[in-house]
């Protein structure tokens, strides 16, 4: 065995662990939650604010925060009981708290002063991806007028340790200005007179961060990298997947797709186990050829046959995925198309960590089969079957939890 050889073996083993501890922290999108806020400008110069917290968290945050047990018990019987009318009423029943919880860890700023906020109108509840959702109006009055308007979001942090991860989704209509804006735990707060170039760059961190922490998506491309004979093959195969879930971001944005996570989220784990248990089938019929291909199709790509079936499976399931990745962002009210551009950018910070992860590994993947094809076929076999392994286990227990 080649000094080069066994270099490319040990870099693909770190690879392959390197990204499953980076990806590892997220095994499932339910340990995350989403804030989601719509800015316009309310009456006497006012700023509104209607802000939108996960139902379930925001009644355990606010009580623990606030020392305040009876608004624990009745909101959570609400929830268990699956009662929007009750819901409502035990937050009506514990108005000072629950606003208070809120305006601690939201505000606006107009030319550095803070706004006083005010509430508008009573609690309400709504959904978002099939979740109970409790809706608060907020007016802010501004000593200073200013276009500057800064709005900061610590909602649900870390520090609560009832989340893994919480992140502010902004939509704003202001001054004539309108866009978007993600706000997590390291960037906290933005100005609505940012400039376009800040807006990209915010949306591209949470694409790439989003792929990064959401290890299902990870082993999917794992499982596409390790099936893949030649690198045409792997990148016709990422492309598929990309103009998928594009494709899905698109209808979800315009509102003509809504399925549930619940159905969403076991067909991932599913999609998982089936791609990279499509090449576990070719290394136990073929063996050694499982990298071989077999006579070349008709057209300029140069697929066989089991490459153009494994491309419409991987686009099918490209397109569940991209229902995962637009529930990330809440892609289902009628405001969505405030959000189009930004949602863009975000599928390309997708795509930005995905290429770079096929960058890192095929090519080691290729060398070890050109130095030794057998060790080659048991390397992608393995990764295979651990892949296949993890997604079946996840369809399992989000069936289960269903």
């Amino acid at each position: 065995m080649s000094r080069l050889f066994r270099r490319a073996l040990l870099a693909l083993a770190a690879a392959v662990i390197t990204l499953l501890c980076v990806g590892g922290p997220a095994v499932a999108h339910g340990f995350s939650s989403t804030v989601y806020v719509h800015v316009t400008e309310g009456d006497g110069g006012r700023l509104r604010t209607a802000v939108d917290v996960e139902y379930d968290l925001f009644v355990v945050s606010a009580a623990d925060s606030e020392h305040d047990d009876p608004l624990f018990r009745s909101g959570t019987a609400a929830f268990d009981a699956g009662d929007a009318a009750e819901q409502a009423a035990a937050l009506r029943a514990h108005t000072r708290p629950a606003v208070k919880y809120v305006t601690d860890r939201f505000s606006v700023t107009s030319g550095g002063t803070a706004c006083r906020a005010t509430r508008a109108g009573d609690f309400t509840i709504g959904r978002h991806e099939g979740v109970p959702y409790a809706g608060l109006v907020l007016d802010w009055s501004c000593p200073a007028e200013s276009a500057d308007h800064v709005v900061r979001s610590t909602l649900f942090p870390d520090g609560e340790h009832y989340v893994r991860d919480a992140k502010t989704i902004v939509t704003y209509e202001v001054g004539g200005r309108s866009g978007s804006a993600a706000l997590d735990g390291e960037h906290p707060s933005f100005s609505i007179g940012q400039a376009w170039y800040e807006r990209f760059w915010e949306f591209f961190r949470l694409g790439a961060e989003h792929l990064l922490t959401g290890i299902d998506h990870i082993l999917f491309l794992l499982a596409l990298i390790a099936g893949s004979r030649r690198p045409r093959e792997v990148v016709l195969a990422a492309t598929s997947f990309t103009l998928a879930h594009s494709v899905t971001f698109l209808l979800a944005a315009l509102g003509v797709v809504d399925v549930p996570p619940a159905v969403v989220e076991p067909v991932i784990a599913l999609s998982i186990a089936v791609v990279a248990g499509w090449y576990l089938w070719r290394v136990w019929r073929r063996g050694g050829a499982a990298a071989d291909l077999g006579a070349a199709g008709e057209g300029h790509f140069g697929l066989d046959r089991a490459g153009w079936t494994r491309l419409g499976v991987v686009f099918c399931f490209g397109l569940v995925h991209g229902l995962g990745f637009a529930g990330a962002l809440g892609i289902h009210d009628a405001w969505s198309w405030t959000l189009l551009w930004s949602l863009l950018v975000f599928n390309i910070g997708i795509e930005a960590v995905q290429l770079a992860i096929i960058g890192l590994v095929f090519p080691l993947l290729i060398l070890i089969r050109r130095q030794a094809p057998r060790t080659g076929v048991w390397t992608t076999g393995t990764i295979s079957a651990g892949v296949a392994a993890m997604g079946l286990l996840w369809f399992v227990q989000r069936v289960s939890a269903v």
